[in-house]
């Protein structure tokens, strides 16, 4: 059994909101010299001012006190030893780039944060991620706006900001789903009458030769990760005529048996505007562990018109 509440945006507000909820906390980034294509995040200006306070004098001795003939003292900057070297070396920086299908590529570097949660917000979508072992993270993204903004966070509450210009968005109608926590979701498509494990058959798992993609992106290890998977349908490239068939496959387990799951959904179809649902799934009992439930009513299929 479900619950839903129905949303209707436009994704350029539901990316607003968050960008300037980011902002008013951490201030209004630099520009860009090419917005459209791509931009460098603006590093962390905390850093600076720690950098700057840090600063001491190895003498205070000024040309004034120094005596006739002598040569003054030579003063220096050195940093206090209780911070790096150099912060700027810490600082939290993304750049983000288009990529076919409609998606970003996302490349952050947290050189001071290696092998840390790190969250990604865009448009309404959160997922956690985890860096590797130099603080870097390399994530491909699909696109819910058309000017596309990233929030980028890590543990410590830093945090900064990447956008890109998405010029395919149009070509696809595109079906997210995120929830929170280790239950396993999976969006399945049968795309054009197709049946299960048969041709047209789409899911995270499956290749059958489908035109459709799912895209499924969270970070196992932390017990209240984001998660999210998205559907993504060329419009553009088809020449077929019929509907999509979405079910969500859930999987009962030790974690989630006996409560409820809050979803959401986030769907971006025909008319281009982004709507949002929020959802409670009530989970079977522990008995029923290791079980999966089909839920076919979860998100409306898709009817799609050849071009």
């Amino acid at each position: 059994m479900f619950v839903i509440k129905n949303y209707v945006t436009t994704g350029g507000t539901v990316a607003c909101a968050l960008a300037i909820g980011y902002l008013m906390q951490n201030g209004w980034p630099a520009q860009s010299d090419d917005a459209q294509a791509q931009s460098d995040v603006i590093a962390n200006q905390s850093s600076v001012i720690a950098g700057l306070q840090d600063v001491v004098l190895t003498s205070s001795t000024t040309a004034l006190d120094t005596p006739r003939g002598a040569q003054p003292t030579q003063r220096t900057l050195q940093p206090s030893r209780s911070t790096p070297s150099d912060p700027s070396k810490c600082a939290l920086s993304a750049r983000a780039h288009a990529v076919p299908g409609a998606s970003a590529r996302l490349t952050v570097k947290a050189p001071c944060h290696s092998n840390e949660r790190i969250e990604v917000h865009h448009s309404g979508l959160k997922v956690t991620q985890k860096t590797d072992k130099n603080g870097r993270l390399d994530l491909t993204i699909p696109a819910l706006s058309e000017y596309a903004i990233f929030l980028i966070s890590v543990d410590d509450q830093t945090g900064t900001v990447a956008t890109t210009h998405i010029p395919d968005l149009a070509d696809f109608t595109r079906i997210a789903l995120q929830w929170q926590g280790d239950t396993d979701l999976q969006i399945h498509a049968l795309e054009f009458g197709a049946s299960y494990g048969g041709t047209g058959h789409v899911s995270a798992n499956t290749d059958t030769g489908g035109a459709g993609t799912v895209v499924h992106l969270g970070q196992s290890g932390f017990g209240d990760a984001q998660n999210i998977e998205v559907y993504s349908f060329p419009v553009s490239q088809t020449d077929q005529t019929g509907s999509i068939e979405l079910t969500v496959e859930a999987e009962v387990n030790d974690a989630n048996c006996g409560h409820d799951l809050a979803l959401q959904s986030l769907e971006l179809r025909g008319d281009r505007r982004l709507r949002s649902r929020d959802l409670t799934l009530t989970m079977p009992g522990c008995a029923q562990t290791g079980e999966f439930l089909v839920l076919n009513n979860l998100l409306q299929d898709l009817t799609i018109a050849a071009n």
